[in-house]
């Protein structure tokens, strides 16, 4: 079973968050929450409390399939500004495994240098902050290895594409018939 961690730090978006946690759970996926902060608890953008699974220094990387990045701010920002998540997704990069993210959260692979030549989408007035990739409008890209996608309101579709990327399109639809999704 493919494992995931779903990056939490202060000022995330909780629908994003809890959007692509609960589909790729649904997907059989296991998926762990990871606190960037000193405290399992994170706070979201809109003050809503979460628990996260585990704190970033618990976390065995060498067992994780793929890194996940809500947006929100500034949660993304906080994300960008975290040293040890900022190189487990370079050595993610270079491995190839899956990176994605989704609103603000794709400046915090701009800032890394790793959208160079490549496509991604983000949440309106970021697109500076992805240094190097080619800008879409699309809700969501994949580009290789990394899936980005634009806001709270593609976060079903993105968390759908993560599924697709991970497990294969039959899953993806099946979820999809499941949750009404036309």
């Amino acid at each position: 079973m493919k494992q995931l961690a779903v990056h939490l730090a202060n000022g995330f978006e909780e629908t994003e968050a809890i959007t692509i946690i609960d589909v790729l759970r649904r997907a059989g996926l296991n998926v762990q929450t990871v606190s960037v902060t000193d405290s399992k608890t994170v706070t979201g953008a809109h003050q809503v409390p979460i628990v996260a699974d585990s704190l970033f220094d618990e976390v065995d990387y060498h067992g994780i399939d793929a890194i996940l990045l809500p947006g929100g701010m500034p949660g993304a920002k906080n994300l960008s500004e975290h040293q040890g998540l900022r190189e487990q997704i370079l050595q993610f990069n270079q491995a190839n495994k899956v990176l994605g993210a989704i609103c603000a959260a794709p400046l915090v692979f701009g800032d890394l240098g790793i959208l160079e030549g490549k496509e991604a989408v983000c949440y309106p007035g970021f697109e500076k902050e992805l240094h190097g990739a080619r800008v879409l409008k699309e809700s969501v890209c994949v580009s290789g290895h990394i899936i980005t996608s634009r806001g709270v309101g593609t976060a079903l579709q993105f968390a759908l594409k993560l599924v697709e990327e991970l497990v294969g399109k039959e899953k993806a639809d099946q979820l999809a018939q499941a949750m009404l999704v036309e």
